[in-house]
């Protein structure tokens, strides 16, 4: 069984859209959990219409993640963002990627949804960082084997960059599998922001993160919600 842990904030307009297309996994013997970080508008509601378990959690996406995991039935987790849409059995190529190696964890390849063709480079790009490094952000779906992300630690409780955090003591034990199928995520960020405003705020970030900044310090900064 694979366990989908969704962590989510005030998605009325983007949960039932992945909820929908996991279904066709539920049916197969998969696991949806929601876990949800103080909603204040109807996520929850309707999370629990479509989903295995609905949780409240302190929030923080480390946190989130990591109290689903802690009450995940499966021996696969996958930790999906809430404005994912996912490939055609998406299900059946993680376990074919576990399967056929050694190595516990893994992540997909990703496409923006925009069509702006800068966000074809920047997708790109992304994917090929990804090979290189073995880093994978929570874009590309990350996943794991439960009882591997209980031994080494699971999520870092900082309030962003915990993906990489998490990246980094995997790859450190076993290298990420790459599924070359792709997930698409939404380009909202990129096109509110704009794009290069965007791949520089996420450079100066990693950057930062990678010279030992306090992550709590970075997220204070650039403003995001601990």
């Amino acid at each position: 069984m694979i366990s989908i842990i969704v962590p989510v904030l005030n998605e009325t307009k983007l949960i039932k859209a992945l909820l929908d297309q996991l279904q066709s996994l539920r049916v197969r013997g998969h696991q949806i959990i929601v876990v949800d970080g103080g909603s204040s508008d109807d996520t929850v509601a309707i999370a629990r219409q479509y989903a295995d378990k609905v949780i409240v959690s302190e929030r923080g996406r480390a946190r989130q993640m990591n109290a689903g995991a802690d009450i995940a039935d499966g021996d696969i987790l996958w930790f999906l963002h809430s404005d994912t849409k996912l490939p055609e059995k998406a299900d059946l190529l993680i376990e074919q990627a576990l399967s056929s190696s050694e190595s516990f964890w893994g992540r997909f390849d990703v496409h923006l949804s925009g069509k702006a063709y800068l966000l074809r480079i920047v997708e790109q790009s992304m994917n090929i960082r990804s090979l290189m490094t073995g880093i994978a952000t929570g874009d590309q779906g990350i996943f794991c084997k439960q009882q591997e992300f209980i031994r080494y630690g699971g999520y870092s409780d900082i309030p962003l960059m915990e993906d990489i955090d998490l990246s980094r003591r995997f790859k450190s034990i076993q290298p990420p599998l790459t599924i070359k199928t792709a997930l698409m995520t939404s380009s909202r960020r990129w096109e509110e922001q704009g794009i290069f405003r965007t791949i520089g705020k996420m450079w100066r970030l990693r950057l930062a993160f990678y010279l030992g900044a306090d992550p709590i310090r970075l997220a204070r900064q650039y403003g995001y919600e601990s």
